[in-house]
């Protein structure tokens, strides 16, 4: 089943500014971005999929299902978890998780023992009598994620879950989020403008800008290999570069990649020998894929044009601003 369908959706606020403008998309099961700048449209495509907000024309599907006439159906089957900070401080995790619970129709007692399962599924549990108000800001999003699991969606939208987190912070939130993905199955909608945070976990991404569709596809067919071969040791890169550039292959830095175009099969064969002859770990060597920043700083889209308010992205960890 189609998780979100849309048909010429479009919303204009009573200012007259549009914030969606015939927009039509598919998102399928899977752990699919949702990127764009700020005022792309991402804030209101949630709250009509939540049935929040009413489109001001077009259709939209969420589970099959009317937001417009079926928003409580909508969200007893969808979890949500906001950007900003909504979380009441003088109430401990397991309080505010087990509440959130009730709110969805659960009964009292399976309400604590799926609000205990949740905080422990964020890593909170050891903490979970603990108040809100002295949580850092890390464990404040876990309880976000936790009040938005714990009845069992069928569909997470969670809402820039990276935000205010230092780097560890990230990479232990996209940890969790990709397990949810992938080992409870649940299916998550990630609105986010970081590209990078998107291309390590998504399976698919939609883009939009100024309310309209930019372009959808599968991850996979947006990060294509590249006639070039990335190669990686754990030492000695510089000895390395030193080495190929010798046998005549051109080689740039890229991090601690070392990037060479792909000529040929006997480029294989130079770069291993010569990894053999400098007595080099070897821990990567492949062709070098796309990454989404590039394609949305260079690449055209569908219209063939290159998308204007993503031109120059990436600039600071693959950022949309």
């Amino acid at each position: 089943m189609t998780l979100i369908a849309t048909q010429s959706l479009t919303k204009t606020y009573g200012n007259g500014v549009t914030a969606l403008a015939d927009l039509t998309v598919g998102i399928e099961p899977g752990i699919v971005g949702l990127v764009g700048a700020n005022g792309a449209g991402k804030s209101t495509f949630i709250k009509i999929v939540l049935g929040l907000l009413s489109p001001t024309s077009g259709q939209v599907r969420v589970l099959g299902l009317d937001p417009t006439v079926d928003g409580n159906q909508i969200r007893a089957r969808v979890g949500y978890m906001p950007e900003h900070d909504c979380l009441p401080p003088d109430l401990s995790a397991a309080e505010f998780v087990t509440h959130m619970a009730r709110m969805s129709g659960l009964p009292k007692t399976t309400a604590r023992e799926r609000a205990s399962e949740a905080l422990r599924h964020v890593g909170l549990y050891e903490e979970r009598y603990r108040q809100i108000g002295g949580y850092s800001t890390g464990m404040k999003q876990r309880v976000k994620l936790a009040q938005a699991l714990v009845h069992d969606p069928d569909l997470l939208l969670l809402d820039e879950p990276t935000n205010g987190l230092d780097p560890a912070g990230r990479d232990a939130m996209l940890n969790l989020i990709e397990r949810i993905g992938t080992e409870f199955g649940i299916s998550v909608l990630v609105c986010s403008h970081l590209l990078g945070e998107i291309e390590r976990i998504c399976t698919a991404l939609v883009a939009i800008d100024g309310g309209r569709l930019l372009r959808a596809a599968q991850l996979s067919d947006m990060t294509a290999a590249t006639e070039v071969l990335s190669v990686e040791v754990s030492e000695g890169t510089d000895e390395l570069a030193a080495r190929l550039a010798a046998a005549n292959l051109p080689v740039r830095r890229d991090g601690r990649l070392l990037l060479v175009p792909l000529a040929d099969e006997t480029t294989y064969d130079l770069i291993l020998t010569a990894v053999a002859e400098l007595d080099l770990p070897l821990h990567r060597l492949d062709q070098r894929r796309h990454r989404v920043a590039e394609l949305f700083a260079t690449g055209p889209v569908a219209s063939g044009e290159p998308p204007a308010a993503l031109a120059g992205a990436g600039a600071t960890e693959g950022g949309i601003r």
